[in-house]
């Protein structure tokens, strides 16, 4: 099962011919299970260039298997500790909502498709499965 980042489902959504584009048409096409979680969610609403651009986006990923975060204070004391542990190695990583995604990646096992070079770092301090590019 794959939780597809919004850094890699812009591009999908913008019908871009790339590596992240043929990626997720192949989980899509072989029926291969992937989702989204709550952040992914609201970042790809939040580039919606207007009212109906916004609706059709919300359909789209209504229609997805939603990986939600757990409901408890340790998943954020769990990813904060990625972010600790990351700047402890000397490795920066840019965004804390992407400590959020990696520990939701890893609660539910999940292979990530992503284009962003904070989850190749994060895969150095914690066993973050990334779909092979």
């Amino acid at each position: 099962m794959y939780l597809v980042d919004t850094s890699a489902l812009i591009h999908y959504l913008r019908g871009r011919k790339n590596v992240f584009t043929e990626r997720l048409q192949f989980l899509i096409d072989q029926g291969i299970p992937y989702g989204i979680n709550e952040i992914i969610y609201v970042e790809v609403l939040q580039g919606a260039k207007d009212p109906k651009e916004f609706r059709i986006l919300k359909e789209f990923l209504g229609s997805q298997k939603f990986y939600s975060f757990r409901s408890e204070v340790a998943f954020y004391e769990d990813a904060a500790k990625i972010y600790l542990d990351c700047r402890r190695k000397g490795i920066t990583v840019s965004s804390i909502i992407d400590c959020l995604i990696a520990q939701n990646t890893l609660d539910y096992d999940l292979i990530l498709l992503h284009d962003d070079q904070d989850y190749i770092h994060i895969a150095k301090v914690r066993p973050l499965k990334l779909m092979d590019i």
